[in-house]
């Protein structure tokens, strides 16, 4: 980089906390991935698809068996949801 570069330097702490606050990642998850993401999560069947609503920074908020109510939690909680595939 030279001097006269004007390009913004991000750097990873700014990654951190990018979309915190006003970003939810939504995501369709199996049962048995959900254990690791979502601490003292009591049993569940294995073999369930549910939708895990998630902050920006990776913290769970919920955990729905429907799309749509995943969805509105995101909004209840003044979120932008984006979808991971």
């Amino acid at each position: 980089m030279t001097s006269t570069d004007t390009r913004p330097v991000v750097t990873q702490a700014d990654l951190a906390h990018l979309g915190e606050g006003t970003v939810a990642y939504l995501r369709e998850m199996g049962s048995e991935e959900l254990k690791g993401k979502f601490p003292g999560l009591p049993e569940i069947q294995p073999g369930l698809k549910l939708w895990a609503l998630f902050a920006a920074d990776g913290r769970p908020i919920l955990l729905s068996d429907e799309r749509d109510r995943a969805l509105a939690g995101a909004a209840e909680n003044d979120l932008v949801p984006v979808a991971l595939h």
